[in-house]
């Protein structure tokens, strides 16, 4: 339930070369930045601005004036980064994909057709396909004693040797709104997350979490 092949499909990002030669999906964390320069200097100047050092927006991108977009950073065909977004760096904005009102991203993929529309922090994550964060829904990525984020799969700890990781969301989950995603927090394919939750841990793909004892098997 935690690896890359169970949570993202690869053909829905700019990205899918990142997770080559990975197995779990905050392996990539490290290499965000790395892979977007890297990237970003082959990318089309016919499809692509390239506004700043270390900063490309695809021409049809729609980026608010009042937003604020850190190098590096990767901004990919039709997304929209409104009314001031702070991009701090290190983040790929997928195909489509929408970054809201007050939202933050920092070292983060954002696959196609993600939204995280209404004052989120997402940070030290990576959201697949089609995801969704409600309003006010943030990653919490550091936890409170600063010691390594461990990922707790129901097959046991799994060491991730970061002290940074936030959040790892499946293709299309749904995230409530001012719902908070621990350190480390795995959210499988097409699950969904109640309102104010605070959840930790693994969600199995297609669930519901109501709250930590009652995750139930969606229906259908």
């Amino acid at each position: 339930m935690t690896e890359i092949r169970e949570l993202f499909d690869l053909d829905k990002t700019i990205a899918a070369k990142l997770f080559e030669g990975k197995r779990y999906p905050w392996e990539a964390l490290a290499d965000i930045s790395d892979f977007i320069l890297q990237l970003g200097a082959s990318l089309s100047e016919e499809e692509f601005d390239h506004p700043a050092e270390g900063v490309w927006i695809a021409r049809d991108a729609k980026v608010f004036p009042s937003a604020y977009i850190g190098a590096p950073c990767i901004i990919d065909h039709g997304a929209e980064v409104r009314h001031c977004a702070f991009i701090r760096g290190s983040a790929i904005v997928g195909k489509g994909a929408v970054v809201g009102n007050s939202t933050e991203l920092k070292n983060v993929v954002l696959f196609d057709k993600v939204q995280v529309p209404h004052y989120n922090y997402v940070g030290d994550s990576i959201l697949g396909y089609k995801a969704h964060m409600g309003a006010g829904s943030i990653t919490s990525n550091v936890k409170s004693d600063k010691s390594l984020v461990v990922v707790k799969d129901p097959n046991g700890a799994i060491e991730t040797g970061r002290k940074k990781v936030g959040a790892m969301l499946g293709d299309e989950v749904e995230v409530g709104c001012n719902s908070v995603l621990n350190p480390g927090t795995v959210v499988g394919r097409g699950s969904q997350i109640y309102p104010v939750s605070c959840v930790r841990g693994v969600i199995p793909a297609g669930s519901i979490y109501k709250d930590k004892t009652h995750i139930v098997e969606k229906d259908g």
